[in-house]
């Protein structure tokens, strides 16, 4: 068990665009104890956030098809549910410090499971 764990069952929203990876991140993340809900995209993740009036953690991928990539994704949930964890992943360099919100991890692709599982407890 986990801090997130320790109460209730948490719920994580894994926003990625490249099928493989967000299944073995939800694959983790469940292993886990975490209730994941599963995006494509920053639209489909902000929808799973407005359904569940938020989440314990936002997984994001920072580069995704449609209007928003996941920076931007990050900074509007770290506004609107402050007490979200993030993490944000990209297999390009680490975003600018005042690019991610307060708070928020990093975590550079690809990455091992054991990285996911270390960076949450």
């Amino acid at each position: 068990m986990n801090e997130f764990t320790s109460h209730h069952r948490a719920l994580t929203v894994v926003a990625e665009d490249e099928p493989l990876l967000r299944m073995e991140t939800v694959d983790t993340l469940a292993d886990e104890g975490f209730e994941v809900h599963e995006a494509r995209n920053a639209a489909e993740a902000m929808e799973h956030l407005e359904r569940l009036g938020g989440v314990d953690l936002l997984f994001t991928d920072v580069s995704m098809p449609g209007e928003r990539d996941g920076l931007a994704l990050a900074r509007e949930v770290a506004q609107r549910w402050p007490d979200t964890r993030i993490v944000i992943c990209s297999a390009w360099p680490q975003p600018e410090p005042d690019a991610m919100p307060t708070g928020a991890s990093f975590l550079s692709k690809p990455f091992a499971a054991s990285s996911v599982r270390k960076l949450i407890r």
